[in-house]
């Protein structure tokens, strides 16, 4: 009876929103405040009896068991072949191929340089983008607790827990899950200091955010956003007192000085890069769309409940205050607008925006409160993490990933064409730039075959032309439509080579 009382009293407690404040923990209060607090009784006390520990440390290493399995099962694709290219060069080298037009900063190709002293394998290339999923998890977790409370930040672990994309991208040999963990960091650290003020979170906040930069361009559109969401919401404070400006102030430059190399270089690489029009990629509205799509799990299905939940969430913090609410709006909103525009200038893809998966996590972790408002059981934060986590679990991503090939199988093609080419054969790839997975597999010089490229119907045809008693084999993946937009190459094929037995996402051709 007692227990009961007392956990009455708690659910008449209100919080702002007018809700009752539901805490799993059931008033223990945490030993821990600080790092100093870090002590072996300490942590123990927390494992036996806060159920928001428990649950974190449940689903982090669920989230570990879920970004290693199978990591090395998937050969490398182009873009990670690419990452292995620049991580094989010196680190100076690194460096003179991004001012030398690499589109992607040095730091992820960097880290993958020092990785290679542990061996040479896709496993070993894809540790870091593993290990930084992982830690997204408690990242995720801090995040929503600094931002509303710790049920939020539980169910929007949870949620990034068993995230298809957020998964996918981990287990990938590329910058863009080591992006998220910095920008998620960054986030904490944002939220820290917007309550603080404190030098030491602004100065953090700008380093993490650097460290963002240096890993991912695009990074640099959520911390725009961030920036100018604490100019609309501090500007009347810092009007009326410039010396509580002080420590934003050093927070922007601790960023700039460590990026200024970078964003120099940035104003050279874009004006390169919006040369001409995007050969693929997704533009206007769409990119929205299936950006939406797949950070819900690549379900259709999924994101549609998702987005209700989601605008739920939205509603939920204008509730507790108009200045949340902006926050999810704007750090919605700007990247959309931005990506939209971006989209007709350069290439535009849903994993570039993966930045966004905090936010959208968040929001739909908010959407509890009204349904607790309404039932005042711990239980419905539970509900509510069990329904994401359903959703993403029997999403058709889980069905066959860890089983099949998800991406294109350039071992087992490898394997392939030394069965089926002779020395002297000649290799074409179409285009010529995705023979970088091919060539981390199978070596010419052992093989005694020729290696050539193409990427237009009067390059092929000139192929065509030779007077050889050799075979000539064509090599080609979807990349020929974005090479080839005229669509020449794929004419010229059709009309003079017939197709082999193609390899998961590739395709052989040899002369009719």
């Amino acid at each position: 009876m007692a227990k009961k009382r007392e956990e009455k009293g708690r659910s008449g407690r209100k919080d702002v929103a007018g809700a009752g404040i539901c805490d799993l923990d059931n008033g223990y209060a945490s030993p821990v405040s600080s790092f100093r607090d870090l002590t072996l009784e300490n942590l123990r006390s927390l494992l036996l009896h806060s159920r928001y520990t428990q649950l974190l440390l449940a689903l982090t290493l669920i989230g570990a068991i879920l970004r290693f399995v199978n990591l090395g099962f998937n050969s490398l694709w182009l873009d990670e072949a690419s990452t292995y290219t620049f991580a094989s060069m010196s680190l100076p080298g690194i460096w003179a191929a991004t001012t030398g037009g690499e589109f992607n900063p040095p730091l992820f190709y960097w880290i993958e340089h020092l990785m290679l002293v542990f061996g040479n394998n896709e496993t070993v290339l894809r540790f870091v983008p593993a290990v930084c999923g992982v830690l997204t998890i408690p990242l995720m977790y801090w995040a929503g607790k600094e931002f509303v409370d710790r049920n939020v930040g539980i169910v929007a672990a949870a949620a990034c827990t068993f995230s298809p994309f957020l998964i996918f991208y981990s287990q990938e040999a590329r910058a863009y899950s080591m992006g998220l963990f910095f920008v998620t960091f960054a986030m904490v650290s944002f939220l820290k200091a917007l309550k603080t003020n404190n030098v030491t979170h602004w100065a953090l906040f700008g380093a993490l955010s650097a460290l963002a930069y240096w890993t991912h361009f695009y990074t640099l559109v959520i911390t725009g956003t961030l920036i100018l969401y604490a100019i609309f919401v501090k500007a009347t404070e810092w009007k009326k007192n410039l010396q509580s400006l002080k420590p934003a102030l050093i927070g922007a430059a601790t960023f700039v000085i460590i990026s200024l190399p970078l964003l120099i270089l940035t104003v050279q690489l874009f004006a390169k890069r919006t040369e001409g029009g995007p050969t693929f990629g997704i533009q206007g509205a769409g990119i929205i769309l299936e950006t939406f799509r797949q950070l819900s799990g690549f379900s259709e299905l999924v994101m549609f409940l998702f987005l209700i939940l989601f605008v739920i969430g939205i509603i939920q913090t204008l509730l507790i205050g108009r200045n949340k609410g902006l926050f999810l709006l704007a750090l919605t909103i700007l990247p959309f607008v931005i990506s939209w525009f971006l989209s007709y200038r350069i290439p535009m893809q849903p994993r570039y925006l993966i930045i966004l998966a905090p936010v959208y996590f968040i929001g739909i972790a908010l959407s509890y409160k009204p349904v607790y408002s309404l039932i005042s059981s711990r239980k419905i934060v539970y509900a509510v993490m069990a329904l994401l986590v359903v959703l993403s679990v029997t999403t058709p991503f889980f069905v066959g990933y860890y089983t099949s090939y998800s991406k294109e199988d350039w071992r087992g093609f490898a394997g392939q064409i030394r069965q089926a080419a002779q020395p002297g054969d000649i290799l074409v790839f179409v285009p010529g730039y995705i023979s970088q997975p091919f060539e981390y597999y199978y070596t010419n010089a052992t093989e005694g075959t020729f290696r050539y490229g193409a990427q237009s119907a009067e390059e092929l045809a000139s192929f065509g032309a030779l007077n050889t008693s050799q075979k000539i084999f064509y090599i080609v993946t979807g990349d020929i439509s974005s090479a080839d937009p005229s669509g020449g190459s794929v004419a010229w094929l059709q009309e003079h080579t017939k197709g082999v037995e193609p390899t998961p996402g590739i395709y052989l051709f040899t002369h009719t």
